[in-house]
């Protein structure tokens, strides 16, 4: 599907790394790369020749339906944006030079990432991405900024799908080697994305690789581009990756553990006061906590999400927050002023990352605007469950989603009128159970 671009003038010079690169004829191809809402990496493959002037100017042209589209394809008859009605329109895609980094697996080839724009310029109303700026400019406005730190979980598999290991050995280096040369592939990403640390995880073949923490934006750049590393890199290895959530039954579910700080002018908001949570940070947590049946809706947006939530699995099925404490929802790491955190552990690995911390700073700001005050920390679960099947947190979410989650757009109304699109077989307008 391909589309004419509209004749503009470059109108920014391009620079950075990349500029260089292409100027000293190192580059092949560029991949501009945006996700759809399902956290899919789509995009184009731009000859490095032809680069420079688009990505100054118009940006590179692509159908609308690209966000307005399930997962199997289906575009909804009555969706507002892009849909036979309108005429599929353009959208345009804006690299963002400053997330310019080199393919380790095709050398000669790069990768932007990009902003999603329609004729006029504005950010495009569905563009996971604009949605997650606009949330952070709402934090903002609070005279705050967030540091994320993401987790992901995996199966690796053989090519058909079936388990490449047996047994239960989480943190087992005798397993890790098992699984090289993927693994040493995965840990020397760093040109690409900032990989802490991988260790095997509570399932047969399943591994978790922790990225380092940045600011929001970042944070969820990375974690939407470790899932397509991981994925072809196992491809090229003779493998397969699954970020599904619960690919097995009676084995571990896999999921995406997201840590937040809040800072204000360089300083950390979130530091202990008193022995306990600061002041800011309880609010936080409270805002997160009286939200949750929504955020849940974003960390886990498929129908196979919500089998993960097993008691007594390492997946908290109530909305509960406690110290160091995994069978919370929310968990409260006191640590140094700098290193103190909050984290959630509700998200699941097939969450697309920008929904998912989009979600969490909107939560948040609601607790900080209204001074939310959480109950008091348990130890354990308590009563109050976390969601179990995919239609009931729908009607949560818009108390979210109007106030909070988009400063660029009514992201209500394009939800309701189908712009917002959920996989084809987890929909509860089509499937309500």
């Amino acid at each position: 599907m391909s589309s004419t671009l509209t004749a503009l003038e470059p109108t920014r010079p391009l620079t950075g790394e990349l500029a260089e690169a292409i100027g000293h004829g190192q580059v092949t191809d560029v991949e501009v790369a945006w996700p759809d809402h399902s956290g899919h990496v789509l995009g184009k493959r731009i000859p490095a020749g032809r680069f420079a002037d688009r990505a100054a100017g118009a940006g590179f042209p692509f159908c609308g339906a690209a966000l307005a589209w399930n997962t199997v394809g289906d575009v909804e008859p009555d969706a507002r944006i892009s849909s036979a009605r309108t005429g599929f329109p353009d959208l345009f895609a804006i690299p963002d030079l400053t997330t310019a980094r080199p393919l380790p697996w095709r050398p000669g080839a790069w990768q932007v990432l990009a902003d999603v724009v329609d004729h006029h310029r504005d950010p495009a109303a569905t563009s996971p991405r604009a949605v997650l700026q606009g949330v952070i400019g709402r934090l903002g406005s609070l005279g705050y900024t967030a540091r994320i730190g993401v987790e992901l979980e995996c199966y690796l598999l053989r090519p058909d799908g079936t388990l490449l290991q047996d047994g239960v050995q989480a943190y087992s280096l005798e397993k890790s080697n098992d699984l090289d040369p993927l693994l040493s592939a995965i840990a020397s990403l760093e040109a690409y994305v900032p990989v802490e640390g991988i260790l095997t995880e509570y399932g047969p073949g399943q591994v978790e690789v922790n990225l380092a923490h940045a600011d929001a934006l970042t944070a969820a750049d990375d974690a939407f581009r470790l899932r397509y590393a991981i994925k072809e890199l196992a491809r090229r290895h003779g493998l397969l990756a699954t970020f599904m959530a619960k690919p097995f039954a009676g084995l571990s579910g896999s999921s995406s553990h997201v840590h937040v700080s809040l800072w204000q002018q360089g300083s950390p908001a979130f530091a202990p006061a008193g022995g306990g949570e600061s002041p800011l940070a309880r609010h936080a947590v409270g805002g997160l906590l009286g939200h949750l049946p929504a955020v849940t809706l974003f960390g886990s947006p498929t129908v196979n999400s919500y089998k993960r939530f097993v008691p007594d699995a390492f997946a908290p099925v109530t909305a509960t927050w406690g110290g160091d404490n995994r069978t919370a929802a929310v968990r409260s790491l006191l640590e140094t002023p700098e290193s103190s955190r909050i984290e959630l552990r509700t998200g699941s690995a097939d969450a697309n990352p920008y929904w998912l911390v989009a979600a969490i700073l909107a939560a948040i700001v609601s607790g900080l605007e209204s001074g939310a005050e959480p109950a008091e920390r348990g130890h354990g679960r308590q009563p109050r469950p976390l969601p179990r099947t995919f239609g009931h947190p729908l009607p949560a979410c818009w108390a979210l989603v109007t106030p909070r989650l988009c400063q660029r757009c009514d992201l209500q109304k394009i939800s309701q009128g189908n712009d917002l699109q959920l996989p084809y077989h987890c929909d509860p307008r089509r499937n309500p159970a």
